[in-house]
């Protein structure tokens, strides 16, 4: 299968011009019938990696999700883009469900969304059997690992796939996965030699800050202040934690709902729609909001606790910023919210090894929030990703701890980890760097090592201090399958080998209140950008109301953002903006042009200066049926500078009759000359090749012409 056919459905249905980082080479794989197991993270495209060859590939493609409401928001986000896409699950009644079969069996639905519990249903298979099934996709499959942060029993069924399909590819995507859990993924559905995909876990938009849990309401007021109207999520821990917050927020003015597990189903079901539509700005919530939404324009997300583990922290952030706009995640810790997790997983029915899982995780979870190390640097490298650099939008970053050289700090460590061969935990291991007298050490014969002792300089804490920056800084690894023992990885003993200088941090200095900055001006053009935008994110409201959708499945807030830095004018430019496709040009694309020339209009009659905006003035006159000389006169300018106006909007796409200036005849045989020349065409030269036969306006609309349709052949 070619990935020009895969090019040309994510331009026509989906509005882009090109793939993301390792988007084309999935596709690939999975037009050559190969497995795959694709790590990106939330807001990366892993959608598009089975989308577009689900359009493209003869069939119908089975995504397994795990949520109706991420079903239902998929599908109406495909259905939106022209694609025909359908789900079955328990929220069908008997007739919609039987109507949803019939049009899979006559082949009209290219996306079918299911839930793992209805795939593996007896009552599913014989449908299943008599599909003509493109691919299969497994969403959130971490869920299947019981290594993973969100075990789902029922995911591990998933395995007979495999075997009644065994030429299907499978393609299993997740944004969170440690590298226990991607193994576990492969070998738990059974996938045959599968290509792995880990693409950046780098979410460069999204500025990362951490703070401890002292009046955070307070400090939760003044960021909602900092950021009116902007949508965002709240995680709390406790249920009533979401309630009154909620209610203490509405009681400052802003606009926030609760939503949890003891709501009623309709009670859920509004919050939750008034959040996607934007009636709603604030949610707070326990973690399980937001998994099944694609909200795009979701610019904050605020932990108000801790969360359980860097997976779920991550997967929690990665909901805001999806459209690749600026956005924040902040997040409060103290140690009561660590002691109420250990005593929520102590009281858990989870077997013995799954609590000790749950337990080291939070732990490190707990580390992540104290630690003065980059948060970006701290959790790619969790994740596997060596990242080495300073992220500079991070609080630490910005804020940066006194460091020393801990180059030898950290070879001891490494060293006496390496002796005990990898057999201890953090605790132990900092007991025998201090030459601890405990028995075990004595048992295991580690206190017959060379480092036994090589750290006495540090105390205990301060070596959980050191070892825990060792962790983040990708020197250090945790195998949670082999009782949390500490690993020295690639980067850390290349720190032993090639003594690779290493900076850590000092205990943090008090804190000095800083003067704040006062923010630079802005310039003409921003202001009058966001404008612009605040313009269109009106007008896109409007139609989301009247056609009953959510406003991002019309235009995500980055279309929007280009629309109002770009202005476009036409039909053609306006399919080149990013994210609008064939269908969302045919269904909102005259609102939008209507509305960005109101607005460029509007600023001239003020007296402003846009770029851009003289054709278009020239162009709104003319269409008002005023002459090319009186246009001219009105604006202190020659007719020859309006036709060109004219002309230069008709090359960009405007559509008017040329006949009223030159025939079709003339059009080919001026255009028929052009081959003799060299670009850039110049009138004087065409004029006197056809010895002033025709004139300068003739010859500038068959050029105007002949430039349009060669700008439609290229894009």
């Amino acid at each position: 299968m070619n990935l020009e056919l895969a090019r040309a459905a994510l331009k026509k249905y989906f509005g882009y011009d090109s793939f993301r980082p390792m988007q084309a080479e999935i596709i690939q794989t999975v037009f050559d019938r190969r497995d795959t197991v694709v790590l990106m993270p939330t807001g990366g495209g892993k959608s598009m990696c089975f989308q577009v060859p689900a359009i493209v590939l003869p069939g119908t493609a089975l995504v397994v999700s795990p949520l109706i409401a991420l079903m239902k928001d998929q599908v109406e986000g495909l259905r939106a883009n022209g694609v025909p896409a359908a789900f079955i699950n328990s929220s069908l009644d008997a007739g919609q469900t039987r109507q949803t079969e019939d049009a899979l069996l006559a082949g009209q639905i290219k996306i079918l969304y299911v839930s793992p519990e209805k795939l593996v249903s007896q009552g599913f298979q014989p449908l299943l059997k008599r599909l003509n099934i493109s691919l299969f996709a497994i969403d959130e499959a971490h869920c299947i690992s019981a290594w993973g942060h969100d075990f789902r029993p029922e995911y591990t069924q998933l395995k007979f796939i495999k075997e009644q399909f065994a030429q299907t590819p499978i393609i299993a995507l997740t944004a969170t996965a440690d590298k226990l859990t991607r193994r576990d993924i492969a070998e738990q559905l059974g996938l045959r030699e599968p290509e792995i995909f880990i693409a950046s876990f780098d979410r460069p938009n999204i500025s990362m800050n951490v703070r401890p849990g002292q009046k955070r309401f307070e400090q939760v007021v003044d960021f909602l202040k900092k950021h009116p109207d902007q949508s965002g999520i709240i995680y709390c821990l406790a249920r009533k934690t979401c309630n009154d917050l909620a209610e203490k927020l509405n009681a400052k003015g802003f606009r926030a709902a609760a939503y949890h597990a003891e709501m009623p189903n309709s009670e859920r079901s509004r919050v939750q729609e008034d959040f996607i539509n934007d009636r709603t700005p604030v949610i707070c919530a326990t973690i399980a909001f937001g998994m099944g939404i694609d909200k795009s324009n979701v610019r904050f997300v605020i932990h108000y606790n801790l969360p359980r583990n860097l997976e779920g922290y991550y997967q929690e952030i990665g909901r805001a910023g999806r459209d690749g706009l600026a956005s924040d995640a902040l997040l409060f810790f103290s140690y009561a919210d660590v002691q109420a997790y250990r005593d929520m997983i102590e009281q858990s029915e989870s077997d013995a090894t799954q609590k000790e899982l749950r337990l080291a995780k939070l732990n490190r979870m707990y580390q992540f929030a104290e630690a003065p190390v980059c948060r970006r640097q701290t959790v790619l490298n969790y994740f596997g990703e060596n990242y080495e650099r300073h992220c500079g939008n991070c609080d630490v970053c910005r804020n940066p701890h006194r460091q020393f050289d801990g180059t030898v700090a950290v070879q001891k460590a490494l060293s006496a980890l390496i002796r005990c061969e990898e057999k201890v935990g953090m605790n132990l291991l900092i007991d025998v760097l201090r030459g601890s007298q405990r028995r075990e050490i004595f048992e295991m014969g580690f206190n017959q090592i060379r480092t036994y002792g090589a750290g006495k300089e540090y105390s205990f804490e301060e070596w959980l201090y050191l070892l825990s920056q060792m962790l983040h800084l990708g020197l250090l690894e945790i195998a949670y399958d082999e009782h949390n023992h500490l690993k020295a990885t690639a980067a850390g003993r290349a720190v032993l080998q090639e003594k690779k200088q290493v900076n850590l941090a000092l205990p943090p200095a008090p804190e000095q209140k800083q003067t704040a900055k006062a923010a630079p001006a802005k310039t003409k053009t921003q202001t009058l950008r966001e404008e612009l935008f605040e313009r269109l994110k009106s007008l896109r409201r409007q139609l989301a109301q009247q056609q009953g959708v959510p406003p991002y499945l019309i235009f995500s807030d980055a279309t929007l953002d280009e629309m109002a830095e770009k202005r476009p004018y036409t039909d053609a430019e306006m399919l080149r903006t990013s994210g609008v496709g064939e269908r969302k040009l045919q269904l909102y694309g005259d609102a939008f042009l209507v509305e960005i020339r109101k607005f460029i209009l509007q600023k001239v009659e003020e007296g402003q200066h846009v770029t851009g905006s003289t054709q278009l003035v020239s162009w709104n006159l003319y269409q008002q049926g005023v002459s090319i000389d009186d246009i001219a006169r009105r604006r202190d300018t020659s007719p020859i500078t309006i036709m060109n106006h004219l002309a230069t909007l008709y090359e960009r796409g405007e559509n008017f009759d040329l006949g009223r200036w030159v025939t079709p005849e003339e059009i080919d045989l001026i255009q028929g000359a052009l081959p003799l020349f060299q670009e850039p065409y110049q009138l004087k030269d065409l004029h006197e090749h056809f010895r002033q036969r025709y004139n300068y306006d003739k010859i500038r609309w068959a050029l105007a012409d002949w430039r349009r349709r060669h700008s439609n052949a290229l894009s």
